[in-house]
């Protein structure tokens, strides 16, 4: 039996789960409402105040999809209750982030800036501060969306290894590299 699919999920008071007939989970919470349709063999119970995920037998397909929809619906729940936050943050000179509304504007040492859209559902900010390097913060209840959006800011111009310039989340730590001087 998976570890983690055998977890229950522990619904906090104002988290409503809603199974449809199509396997269609909605979890409504005090930040808002997620929707994730999931296989058709797996079975989802809800009693009192815990939400649990079977699987109907130890097949690999089954015991793979076990783990993977216990840790999204508790991703969903915990969207809905708390939210999700990442942070990144830009390293590079002359390197800068602005925002006007869901539009990001980056400057990342292309001859261009870039324009990024942010989807609606995730709230956006910048920080710039003297001294320090510039943060987007983002901020959703959507884990997936929040990674998603996330790791394509940070393609843009992703850390390099010998001076770790780029866009990196503000917890990463990058691995510097020795330059060919190191050789000699």
């Amino acid at each position: 039996m998976s570890r983690i699919g055998r977890a229950p999920i522990k619904l906090a008071s104002g988290v409503t789960v809603n199974v449809s007939a199509a396997n269609e989970i909605t979890v409504k919470g005090p930040k808002g409402e997620l929707k994730q349709l999931i296989d058709r063999d797996i079975k989802v119970e809800v009693k009192d105040g815990e939400l649990n995920i079977v699987r109907p037998t130890d097949q690999i397909r089954h015991r793979a999809l076990h783990g993977l929809y216990r840790a999204l619906i508790a991703n969903m729940v915990t969207g809905v209750t708390e939210g999700f936050k990442k942070q990144l943050e830009l390293v590079g000179v002359g390197y800068k982030a602005a925002n006007a509304g869901q539009l990001l504007d980056l400057s990342l040492g292309y001859s261009h800036n870039i324009i990024f859209e942010v989807p609606k559902e995730l709230k956006v900010s910048t920080l710039t501060e003297k001294g320090k390097n510039p943060q987007i913060m983002l901020e959703g209840i959507d884990n997936q969306l929040l990674g998603q959006v996330a790791a394509k800011i940070r393609s843009l111009r992703k850390p390099e290894p010998y001076k770790g310039k780029g866009v990196r989340y503000s917890d990463e730590v990058v691995r510097k590299k020795a330059g060919k001087s190191a050789g000699k």
